[in-house]
């Protein structure tokens, strides 16, 4: 009886993990970018090049830092992606913002914004 018990219980605890484990890995995107989610499809471009340089999309506390940033100065706005910058910025971020229009928003390495360029933000 004991066996069955503790059996009952480990399938218990592994079910219960194993559920807030995906919760909460759904849940992320949401999260990280406060008023938009990212899109895999979204996720899935970047490598763009300029200048011989290679932008890398952005992840993790990065990624999160540079969203924060941006939806602070444009409240409203919906980020699809973020990512560093190969024209110049350390990093940027491609928008859709509150009015529909589509924009970039490039950051220095303090997370400060330094420009916006209205009509960018290709997807």
């Amino acid at each position: 009886m004991i066996t069955v018990q503790k059996a009952a219980i480990n399938t218990a605890l592994v079910a219960a993990l194993v559920g807030g484990g995906a919760y909460l890995a759904m849940g992320y995107p949401v999260i990280a970018s406060s008023t938009g989610s990212q899109s895999s499809t979204d996720s899935a471009k970047g490598g763009h090049q300029a200048n011989g340089i290679t932008e890398q999309l952005l992840t993790g506390t990065t990624a999160t830092r540079v969203k924060n940033a941006v939806l602070a100065a444009n409240p409203g706005a919906t980020v699809h992606r973020v990512e560093t910058d190969a024209e110049g910025a350390v990093y940027e971020a491609h928008i859709t913002k509150a009015d529909g229009s589509r924009a970039t928003v490039k950051l220095d390495g303090s997370f400060n914004l330094t420009a916006t360029q209205a009509g960018q933000g290709r997807r």
